[in-house]
């Protein structure tokens, strides 16, 4: 296999991290072992744990992209503005791509000029059991566009993420006041309302091995940017009725008043970036959530 040299090669991967270092490097050492051997760029969120050293140490061939503070998910923003190819899959520091995979999502980039986003099969664990996401995705009431791939969705897990990087950009990337957490949702609704297919491609596929526990706090923050997420691109009807639901969730459980205590001291700002989003998009993301007309 003739492999391109690294300003040619169409897809790159970008690695947002912070103080993850043995996590990150068991996923440097699957990305490199690659046939489609893409462009890596590591987004470190400001780590102290010798993530940087340990890059350039042992995976010299790798870029790092030395962010001064966390920019959470927002360091994705910053590593495709750097990378430069024209397609970027997403990994995090516990997940890596398929061998093929990321040839497979070139050929559908290049064959679909209007698809933005492929949401990948992701695989989990040692086992790689399907992640229960795939299957909602794959039944997605959505269905198929004729000038798009696998099947129309609204939703990703962002480790199992490939963009078109002009798309990307077109969006805005991962919205500034979601920072982490669920920060997916917002970022199609962005990409379809400027008119860019979001697909679930099954025959691109994501290896995943989460920590055994969650991150702390990390329902709280899908609760909040869940929220926000409604208050910034919905109708106003039904971000008040979202509130109201938290705000009865948060009496009897703590990860709901946290978040509804972190998302009422974002919601100006929210008010001040709110653009709804166009009818077509808000009828689908009703249909997604079976309360269409």
């Amino acid at each position: 296999m003739t492999v391109p040299p690294a300003d040619h090669r169409p897809l790159g991967v970008v690695i947002a991290t912070r103080n993850r270092c043995d996590r990150l490097a068991v996923t440097l050492r699957h990305l490199r072992k690659l046939p489609e051997r893409p462009e890596i760029l590591v987004a470190d969120n400001a780590s102290t744990d010798g993530t940087r050293a340990m890059v350039a140490r042992d995976f010299p061939a790798v870029r790092v992209l030395a962010l001064p503070v966390n920019h959470g998910a927002l360091a994705r923003n910053h590593g495709a503005l750097a990378l430069g190819t024209p397609y970027v899959a997403f990994s995090d520091d516990d997940s890596w791509w398929a061998p093929g995979a990321l040839g497979r999502a070139a050929e559908l980039f290049d064959a679909h000029p209007r698809l933005g986003l492929i949401a990948a099969r992701t695989l989990v664990g040692p086992a790689a059991d399907p992640d229960p996401l795939n299957d909602v995705l794959a039944g997605s009431p959505l269905g198929p566009a004729t000038d798009l791939p696998g099947t129309q969705v609204l939703g990703f897990l962002a480790c199992g993420a490939v963009v078109r990087r002009s798309a990307y950009l077109d969006a805005g990337g991962f919205h500034r006041l979601l920072f982490f957490g669920g920060e997916e949702t917002l970022l199609a609704y962005d990409l379809a309302a400027r008119g860019w297919g979001v697909s679930h491609c099954p025959d691109v596929v994501a290896h995943h091995h989460p920590a055994p526990a969650p991150r702390a706090g990390r329902p709280a923050l899908q609760h909040r940017n869940a929220l926000l997420t409604a208050w910034l691109r919905r109708p106003v009807p039904y971000a008040l009725a979202r509130t109201w639901a938290l705000a009865a969730e948060a009496r009897g459980d703590r990860h709901a008043r946290r978040a509804l205590r972190e998302a009422l001291v974002r919601l100006p700002g929210a008010l001040r970036e709110r653009r709804p989003l166009p009818p077509w998009v808000e009828r689908a993301a009703r249909l997604l959530e079976g309360t269409a007309a």
